[in-house]
């Protein structure tokens, strides 16, 4: 009886020290050898500083200021807008936005009245997003097609991109599809004082081809295309 618990303590202790312990450790050393980008996370540096990750999408929003030229406040914390001079990633699933701790889908079906309030409320920020009017006051007072556009074409729910609209299955996808970034084109183009062909080259560059060339589809890294922006708008190359 004490020969076989000793035997199981030992058979115990030697697995543990072997797939515990020695198993991570080689494929941490292996993954660290041949891919040390993606064992790291993907992360994306500027100026020696890291600013986001490949894999995780990231918020591009501005504070606003009212009319006594002060940050507005809420709640304690500031109140934000989407910035226009950047691409604006798609609707993300978790609190805080784009959360990498708590990646998650709603889980909520097509009927549920809490999808239908949010699949509104992203399209009409959306909409909004593409009129040359303040956003807070087109979003205060909902959006009205006779508005000026940047992208005139883009009037209505149904013109919009479903990327645009409803958020992925992680809750936090950093790409966008090509046809939310044309959309999003012409803002960014304006408000930075750049031609439309160039923001539409950037695009073209930040665009991935889909997996093994027939899985998914093409996909814009919205920091990597809006960290190319900076640096044309900044004078670098």
């Amino acid at each position: 009886m004490a020969r076989e618990a000793l035997r199981a303590f030992v058979a115990m202790v030697v697995l543990t020290v072997l797939f515990g312990f020695g198993y991570p450790m080689v494929v941490t050393g292996v993954s660290q050898v041949v891919f040390p980008g993606k064992a790291d996370g993907s992360l994306i540096k500027r100026d020696g500083k890291v600013v986001g990750s490949a894999l995780i999408g990231q918020q591009f929003y501005e504070n606003v200021i009212g009319a006594n030229g002060k940050v507005e406040m809420s709640k304690g914390s500031p109140v934000t807008q989407p910035d226009p001079k950047y691409f604006q990633t798609r609707p993300s699933g978790t609190s805080p936005a784009d959360n990498a701790e708590y990646s998650a889908f709603a889980n909520y079906g097509p009927n549920s009245t809490v999808t239908l309030a949010a699949l509104q409320g992203n399209i009409t920020t959306y909409l909004c997003m593409n009129t040359r009017v303040p956003y807070t006051t087109c979003d205060s007072k909902g959006f009205s097609a006779s508005d000026t556009l940047y992208d005139p074409r883009v009037t209505k729910a149904s013109q919009i991109p479903v990327d645009a609209a409803d958020t992925s299955a992680s809750g936090i996808d950093p790409d966008i599809s090509v046809a939310n970034a044309k959309i999003q084109a012409y803002r960014v183009a304006a408000v930075r004082h750049l031609s439309l062909a160039t923001v539409d080259r950037l695009v073209a560059q930040n665009t991935t081809a889909r997996s093994l060339g027939f899985l998914g589809e093409p996909g814009v890294d919205v920091l990597e295309l809006n960290l190319a922006l900076d640096r044309i708008s900044n004078g670098s190359n």
